[in-house]
């Protein structure tokens, strides 16, 4: 098997410098074509230099990483520098990257990079909100039919919302955008946080990172450290939820998570729950399958491929 092409689409944010990680620990699986990022953690001017930061941690200083869009389609920004901290990756000691930014848009480089590939042979990954790729949809809707999936974190069903009751941060910062890419007709796989939730940073699972004893090892256990302490106070668990590595650990092992192919409808106008995914998990409607909405994991086999992965960095 020929490793998987992808584009991260991204608001690093601590789980999604997990996330791109471990997609550079997997060079057997994971073709990383480049990341864009977006506006959503914190802004598009801080998302870009944490992109950097990470792939420069990671000895990767050839990856490709571009600027999105800095705001929503049609909405104000809003951020969550009450989670990850004014940075988006308190926690560690972080240090000015000096690897480039390219000048092309983010939105650009999808387009492009869609037009120029092999027809079904890109998936993407979206981590934040859905603003660039729903650009990139909007502007160029030839790309659609060209992608093989979007693997996608966002949404939630059963675990309801964790930005307002009713609506998961990434679509309720754009919902517009959702509603544009769950409509596409792209094939698209969803993790919400009915199965991010279940993947829990414990003691025992950030020490082993920490045990790594190696520089990717400890940023990534002193991010974590910072970045659970929100959650545990919030639901009263046992660790952080780390949302956005599912969806390149869903890329190497398929295996580790489960769901359902159903429809799934943003909520685009309402006040009240506004963002909301609306879940059809029980077949009630007629209304066709959308998205296969996963809505379980193995948690240990979830943290051990991510520690055995970033152990090689």
């Amino acid at each position: 098997m020929s490793a998987r092409k992808i584009i991260i689409d991204t608001d690093p944010g601590q789980d999604d410098a997990v996330a791109i990680l471990l997609a550079l620990a997997s060079p057997q699986e994971i073709d990383l074509l480049g990341i864009t990022c977006v506006a959503g953690n914190v802004p598009v001017s801080r998302t870009q230099i944490n992109a950097r930061i990470i792939c420069e941690l990671a000895g990767q200083r050839q990856v490709k990483v571009f600027a999105g869009r800095a705001a929503p389609l049609r909405r104000p920004l809003v951020t969550a520098e009450y989670v990850h901290g004014k940075t988006g990756l308190n926690g560690p000691e972080l240090f000015e990257p000096t690897m480039p930014l390219q000048s092309q848009s983010g939105v650009e480089f999808i387009i492009e990079t869609l037009r120029a590939e092999p027809a079904g042979s890109v998936t993407l990954c979206p981590l934040g909100p859905l603003s660039n790729i729903a650009e990139a949809f909007q502007s160029a809707p030839d790309i659609i039919e060209r992608v093989q999936e979007v693997v996608l974190m966002g949404g939630a069903y059963f675990e309801v919302g964790n930005i307002t009751p009713a609506a998961e941060f990434n679509i309720f910062v754009d919902p517009e955008a959702a509603d544009i890419v769950l409509k596409s007709g792209a094939p698209i796989t969803m993790m919400p946080l009915d199965v991010t939730h279940k993947a829990l940073t414990t003691r025992p699972r950030i020490e082993a990172l920490r045990a790594l004893d190696t520089p990717v090892g400890h940023f990534t256990a002193e991010m974590l450290d910072f970045f659970e302490r929100f959650d545990i106070e919030k639901y009263g668990s046992e660790g952080g939820p780390l949302h956005d590595p599912c969806v390149i650990a869903y890329l190497i092992r398929p295996d580790l998570f489960s769901g359902r192919h159903i429809n799934v409808e943003i909520e685009t106008q309402s006040e009240l729950t506004l963002g909301m995914t609306v879940a059809d998990w029980w077949g009630v409607t007629d209304r066709p399958a959308n998205a296969l909405f996963m809505g379980d994991l193995d948690a240990d086999g979830f943290f051990d491929l991510i520690t055995q992965r970033l152990a090689l960095l």
